[in-house]
This record gives structure tokens, C-alpha cells and sequence, in this order.
């Protein structure tokens, strides 16, 4: 086996491969991750869950004998960084897949990746990735090579005001609800603020003009002043991390009294508890099982999660679940192309399209049943919705309520 370099500390499992490959051969798979860059607060907890898969996978037969080869990088969430990783793996490892993570770099690549046939399942859940063969007019450009595990983050907040407007009703509320969104802007915080500005509209909402918060933690006290006298009922918090923990302290040390709603990065038990008592029932959604959940899938999430926790003592994120199901669904899809014309990228995304209401082997429970289409990418429009808090020194984290979106064709690529 040849060794391969990375970018940074990153550990690797790494060898040639051919693109095409035999029960006797090997397939080589890119991993992009953020351990160290503006987002490495959730990245290091998805990017292990795909690392700590695909090692596991390799172990137990790879690709139903075929062996998975694989490298993470880190990239630091670093665009040019990313596309240059990209060419290396693509001219020194016939890469067969990649695995990948931020908005800005995956859609950066979305014509290298159609042209070069390589097959993306990133952790951008970006709705400008779900359109395929560019049918909608709004969509930004044609993604046939490009996957992801979930609802879009279009999608996932048109659910969250679909709650939110449920909410203001239970409430006994009257008038139009105030919406607003609050992120960096940046390719990921701005992904879906079209789409679910307009839907907010639609619904009977007012939507207020976006706020500009960093990516990066800070001071943003004069940011929840502007959303205060604005008097916003629903404040949708597009970044992750620490910039989440920031808005919330800065917004409760002025009293900003609007209910906050996140992406599905943007909570999670750590971000909850670093937020402490300013983290004040935070509605955000979610796609797989808690780690502390009953469902019989997580027996493999926890055999997985072994590979870089043998004493089974972390706890793993919601994120690291979803690294698993994505890495997860690759592998099967990789496995139907093998007995369907071999592991090339052409047949691997087809294998993406064999199955409907598709959960991985051994993750029922943890993954949603998906259906990837050659026309619709959006694989999942189910949105579980929950609520954290932070109560008693711990975080607290509860289902509220699930919501089934209907495939529009509107809705489609953006």
C-alpha cells in the first residue's frame, strides 16, 4: 500500500486505485474535512463520523471484498485548498468518490465533478445541489454528480417556519409573525434565504431584512439591537458553532425576547452547553437518532464509532451520526455498481438511484428512508424538528414535532 501525505494532521488510510475496480481491486475515495477552520466546531464531529465509517467499512469487507481506500484532509475550510485537494486525488488516485463538506467548495466543484464523473456526498446540504439536470430556472447550475444525506437547508427551514406558524397560532397570537434571518455572508449561511424568505411570505409571515452576523464568534450585541427594534418574532440563526453561542449570549444580554430557530448545525449538546443559561428553547432540526436514542441502528453507530474510541467513552453529535449515514449510502451505492457494470463513477451514481425508501444495512433507526431520483436529489423532505435548553448545568434536548414537505418542483435547486 502507498502511503499518501496530507494537508495537515489528518490520519489516513490511502493507496492507488484504479477507477474501475474488480473483487481483486481497490477504489480510492476523497475525504474533505474542517478540523481547524471557521467551522471546525461541528466539522471535526462530522468529519470523524465519515472517517471512523469508511475505516470500518474497509475493515468488514470493504465493498463486498473490493477494498476502500481512502484519505482525509483537512482543509480548513479553505475553497482554493479544496479544489486543489480535489485535482491531486483526481490525478494521483483515479479518486472513484469523494466525501465532502462545505457550501462553498462543493459548489465551487460542481462542474469539475460532473465533468470528471466523480460522485460528491457532501455535508452542504445545500438546495442549489438537489437539481440535477437544471430543470428549474432558479437553479444555479446543473448538479448530476452531487449528493447529500437529509433534508436541504432550504428545506429544513421551510419546515422550521411551517412550526413557526403552527406555533404562532397555538399561541393565540394575532397578526403577522415577523421573520428574520440572521448569518455570515457566505455561500453556506446564504443558501436558504431565498427560498425560505419565500416561503415565510407565503405562510403570512413579514419577512425583515437579513442581519450580517460573522462566522466567527463575537460581540454581536448591536446586531440583536437591530433585531429587537425590529421587534422579530422568529429568528432564523444561519452560522454554526461559536458564532451561535455569541448571538445567543449577546441577544440575551439585551433582552432580545424573539424565538430562535438554527440550521442543523447550529445546535447541538455542546453548543447548548457552551451557551448556558442563554440557550433558551432553540428549535433546530435534525436527521438521524440521538446518540442517547433506543433505535436498533445505533448497535453499528456504536461498533463504528469504536474505530477511534475503543473504550467507548465520547459522546457522539448528531453530526457524527449523519458522517455515518452518508458514508453509509455511498457504500451500497458503490456495492449495486459493482454487479452492475463495476465501481466507476457513472454506475455509482446510478446505484444512488436503485432503491426508494432506502436505509443503509444495519442503520434502521438512525438514517431516514431516502429516494434520490435522476431528476431530483433531494432525498429526503422529512424534517424531524427538536428543541434544546439548557436546564440544571446540562443540556436538554426534545422532539417537537416532525414535518413532511411537499416535492415541489419550484422548490427544486434552490
Amino acid at each position: 500500500m502507498k502511503k499518501l501525505s496530507t494537508l495537515a494532521c489528518t490520519a489516513v488510510l490511502a493507496a492507488g486505485a484504479a477507477g474501475t475496480a474488480s473483487a481483486a481491486d481497490s477504489v480510492f475515495v476523497g475525504h474533505l474535512a474542517d478540523y481547524t477552520g471557521a467551522t471546525a466546531f461541528v466539522g471535526k464531529f462530522y468529519g470523524a463520523g465519515v472517517r471512523d465509517a469508511l475505516s470500518y467499512i474497509n475493515k468488514h469487507g470493504g465493498l463486498s471484498g473490493t477494498k476502500l481506500e481512502f484519505e482525509t484532509v483537512d482543509y480548513s475550510y479553505q475553497v482554493p485548498r479544496a479544489i486543489s485537494q480535489y485535482k491531486k486525488w483526481l490525478s494521483d488516485n483515479s479518486m472513484t468518490a469523494m466525501q465532502g463538506w462545505g457550501t462553498g467548495d462543493t459548489e465551487a466543484l460542481i462542474d469539475f465533478v460532473a465533468k470528471d464523473q466523480v460522485p460528491v456526498w457532501s455535508a452542504s446540504y445545500s438546495g442549489h445541489l438537489t437539481d440535477p439536470t437544471g430543470k428549474n430556472a432558479k437553479t444555479k447550475k446543473p448538479a448530476p454528480y452531487n449528493f447529500f444525506y437529509g433534508p436541504s437547508y432550504s428545506d429544513a427551514c421551510r419546515a422550521l417556519v411551517r412550526w413557526a406558524a403552527d406555533d404562532w397560532k397555538a399561541k393565540g397570537k394575532t397578526g403577522a409573525p415577523k421573520f428574520i434571518h440572521m448569518g455570515d455572508n457566505h455561500p453556506y449561511p446564504n443558501a436558504p434565504k431565498e427560498a425560505c424568505g419565500e416561503y415565510a411570505q407565503e405562510l403570512g409571515f413579514v419577512v425583515l431584512p437579513p442581519v450580517v452576523v460573522s462566522l466567527k464568534p463575537g460581540d454581536f450585541k448591536a446586531q440583536c439591537l437591530t433585531v429587537k427594534e425590529a421587534a422579530a418574532d422568529y429568528a432564523y440563526m444561519a452560522n454554526l458553532g461559536g458564532s451561535v453561542v455569541s448571538l445567543l449570549k449577546s441577544c440575551d444580554t439585551v433582552g432580545l425576547g424573539a424565538q430562535f430557530m438554527t440550521n442543523i448545525w447550529g445546535a447541538d449538546r455542546f453548543t447548548i452547553e457552551a451557551a448556558g443559561d442563554s440557550a433558551k428553547n432553540i428549535i433546530f432540526p435534525a436527521a438521524t437518532a440521538f446518540w442517547t436514542d433506543d433505535a436498533p441502528g445505533l448497535a453499528l453507530v456504536r461498533e463504528v464509532s469504536k474505530e477511534s474510541d475503543p473504550d467507548a467513552k465520547e459522546y457522539r453529535t448528531h453530526h457524527y451520526i449523519r458522517g455515518i449515514c452518508s458514508a453509509f449510502y455511498m457504500k451500497e451505492a458503490m456495492e449495486w455498481a459493482k454487479v452492475n457494470g463495476g465501481i466507476t463513477g457513472p454506475n455509482v451514481k446510478k446505484g444512488m438511484y436503485a432503491k426508494k425508501d432506502w436505509v443503509p444495512k444495519g442503520l434502521d433507526g438512525v438514517c431516514l428512508p431516502s429516494t434520490w431520483t435522476e431528476t431530483d436529489h433531494r432525498g429526503n423532505l422529512t424534517v424531524n424538528i427538536y428543541k434544546g435548553s439548557f436546564n440544571a448545568g446540562a443540556a436538554k434536548i426534545e422532539k417537537v414535532t416532525s414535518v413532511s414537505l411537499p416535492r415541489r418542483d419550484d422548490w427544486l435547486g434552490y
